[in-house]
């Protein structure tokens, strides 16, 4: 796994990626029409704006805090639940 040396924020790109993915899935859950059209006004603003507006026009948190991430793995866990029956 080279790529881990060479290109050393590879996998932590992956990680905000990720988070964000959940709390755009989250917000949706919340409120479809909402959480739609604040992650298509997201899109709409591609390489314009810092990722940290990005969150902000998609309405979720560029928050990495132990709480934070908790409150999305606790989401998470719900849906699972959910899926499981």
């Amino acid at each position: 796994q080279l790529h881990i040396f060479e290109v050393p924020f590879y996998y932590i790109e992956y990680g905000i990626a990720q988070l964000g993915a959940i709390a755009v899935w989250k917000n949706y859950k919340e409120n479809p029409e909402l959480g739609l059209e604040n992650y298509l006004s997201a899109l709409k603003l591609g390489y314009t704006k810092t990722i940290k507006e990005i969150y902000k026009t998609a309405g979720i948190e560029f928050n990495f805090s132990s709480e934070y991430v908790h409150e999305l793995a606790k989401f998470i866990k719900t849906e699972l639940a959910a899926l499981e029956g």
